[in-house]
């Protein structure tokens, strides 16, 4: 367990305290590329500061602070030209560095003035990858966006899905690295929850865990299973700071402040070879709802729901100083481990574990866990819909078995790069 000191340590994710400043050494993902399709400017909330992201109309994206520095108006409220965000208060005007390039009355009363030259909006860098919004809001110089191994896959369809967590980002993380909980959380009590009574699902009998560059992974093994096993072989990563990746879909746990994290999911699926060559011009993307309208209550029917449940039933900011750890928590403690280390090099002035600054190895990050081997190969229809059908089981005639509330749209795109 933590004390309450070591927890507030690892919990607090604004600017100035210590896992604030570690999680600001990494580029986080805070949006999909297609929501500016039909909108400019969007608020944002990231690590406790307030936001804009925005995409101007010559297509360069910048994210500012919320106020414009004249006034302190509210720039979500502002208004994009050919370059920069224009406020609607006063027509201050600012590019994607924070540069004023505009203050309307000051520049027609004295054209020479150098006013503006003294004038800056807090500014933070954005890329786009993958079909996301990157945000990089620490020093430089910047490290590089991972390009992970998935990323880099053709003959897929991806789609991106964002839910709203109601507690702190690390319960979240910490799931990343926790394989019994699937024994329990999702094979179990989705027989429960179907009104099955029994048997229960085979129990585990080995997990093992290990470090790699990026993080940490692990392997599982149930008592029915050998090491041949597909469970065995995909090792399922924890990718620091904040990132899972089980199979080939990743999951982001983005603190949005020390309460509320942002849950970012995209998600891979390769099409059959029979649809090959397949090439998808845009990731669609879609916001995945928690709790029911009518209820009140958590949803329960889909993989990623039911992690929620089990994050948000520790509380806004779980109390670990009232733990108690067994063997099966072993990667917990290493993640926890890790961290601190990571906090303690930032303070050294040192780069934490996982970022990248070589270009050449920027290009494609292998990572552990064949999933080259296992996902590359395609599958025959055949083979294909016996997957498709495993994967969907809890809720047939569902597309998506990860999150609840995939839009009909998206389930038609899916459905048509799938030859459904």
């Amino acid at each position: 367990m933590l004390t309450e000191q070591e927890n507030e340590r690892f919990t607090r994710v604004g600017r100035g305290t210590p896992m604030g400043e570690l999680l600001r050494r990494y580029w986080h993902p805070i949006a999909a590329e297609t929501e500016f399709d039909d909108l400019s400017i969007k608020p944002i909330r990231l690590m406790g500061e307030d936001l804009v992201l925005y995409r101007d109309e010559s297509g360069t994206f910048g994210l500012v602070d919320r106020h414009c520095p004249h006034r302190r108006a509210d720039m979500s409220y502002g208004y994009v030209e050919e370059c920069g965000i224009r406020c609607n208060y006063h027509g201050w005007k600012y590019d994607e560095t924070g540069r004023c390039l505009a203050q309307p009355f000051e520049d027609s009363v004295n054209p020479n003035s150098l006013f503006k030259d003294q004038v800056f909006i807090t500014a933070y860098r954005v890329q786009i990858k993958a079909g996301l919004c990157w945000a990089y809001l620490g020093p430089d110089p910047a490290p590089l966006i991972p390009t992970w191994e998935p990323f880099t896959y053709d003959n897929g369809f991806c789609q991106i899905a964002f839910s709203d967590i109601p507690c702190n980002w690390l319960q979240c993380q910490e799931n990343s690295i926790d394989p019994v909980h699937f024994e329990w959380l999702h094979n179990n009590w989705s027989m429960i929850l179907s009104g099955d009574k029994g048997p229960y699902a085979p129990t585990h009998k080995k997990i093992s865990f290990e470090e790699f560059d990026y993080g940490f992974g692990y392997h599982r093994l149930l008592e029915n299973e050998d090491e041949t096993n597909f469970n065995w072989l995909l090792q399922r990563l924890c990718i620091l700071p904040n990132l899972f990746l089980p199979r080939t879909h990743f999951e982001w746990r983005v603190p949005v402040d020390d309460e509320t994290t942002l849950s970012v999911v995209w998600n891979y699926t390769r099409v059959p070879r029979d649809c090959e060559p397949y090439k998808q011009e845009k990731i669609p993307y879609w916001y995945a709802p928690i709790t029911d309208p009518v209820t009140g209550r958590w949803i329960t029917s889909h993989v990623i729901n039911q992690d929620t449940v089990a994050w948000v039933g520790q509380g806004t900011i779980a109390e670990r100083n009232l733990e108690h750890l067994g063997r099966g928590d072993r990667g917990v403690i290493m993640l926890r481990r890790q961290l601190e280390l990571d906090m303690q090099a930032v303070e050294e002035g040192r780069d934490p574990k996982g970022v990248i600054r070589d270009e050449q190895e920027n290009v494609c990050i292998d990572l552990p866990g064949n999933r080259r081997e296992l996902f590359l190969a395609g599958l025959v229809r055949a083979d294909w819909l016996k997957q498709f059908a495993q994967a969907t089981k809890n809720n047939p005639g569902d597309y998506f078995s990860l999150l609840v509330g995939q839009p009909p749209h998206i389930r038609a795109q899916f459905a048509k790069a799938m030859g459904l």
